[in-house]
């Protein structure tokens, strides 16, 4: 148990059925009345952020989130499986709570998964991977304007804007957060 009082930055605890971790809190004592706990706090599993004071007594259940680096396998269907790369167990995940992010993964990619009470809840692909360009236009000759780009199909089916200098078969480094062209690999 963990209360109100307790709360730092990152702490997860259980309320109303959902997983909460604090982003922001503060101890707030008024010259009147008693003091209570501003808390600006995340739902774990939804992502959305509500704020909210408590009296600095109020109890709540801990919530442990786990996070495991597990191995991208293959889909079947709507399910994606995932190896332990320690035990060599799969674990098959929904397609539902794959992000946007997720198409630039390929088979056999490290990926972080994120459960509470065995209930896996988000897929964090790496920040950065290597992927190969599978189509492209070719780059024109006199086409130099500052940051001009073109659409580029990667290895994994997804598709993003590149320099005018890339070329279909090059390896690529892109940043799965934001779905950015960085550089050549």
């Amino acid at each position: 148990m963990i209360t109100a009082g307790e709360f730092r930055n990152g702490v997860t605890f259980e309320m109303d059925g959902n997983v909460m971790q604090v982003v922001e809190f503060q101890h707030v004592k008024p010259g009147k009345g008693a003091a209570f706990v501003r808390t600006k706090m995340k739902n774990v599993i939804t992502g959305a952020v509500t704020e909210t004071s408590f009296n600095p007594t109020a109890k709540f259940e801990n919530a442990t989130v786990d996070r495991q680096t597990m191995e991208y396998l293959y889909n079947d269907d709507n399910l994606y499986y995932f190896m332990n790369p320690e035990t060599y167990e799969q674990e098959p995940v929904d397609g539902s709570v794959l992000g946007d992010n997720f198409k630039f993964v390929k088979e056999n990619m490290e990926c972080t998964i994120y459960s509470y009470k065995g209930k896996v809840f988000n897929v964090e692909p790496p920040f950065f991977v290597e992927l190969e360009v599978t189509e492209t236009d070719p780059g024109f000759a006199g086409n130099t304007a500052t940051n001009a780009t073109k659409p580029a199909t990667v290895e994994t089916g997804a598709e993003i804007k590149v320099p005018l200098f890339i070329e279909r078969g090059e390896k690529i480094r892109i940043d799965t957060r934001t779905g950015e062209y960085l550089s050549r690999a």
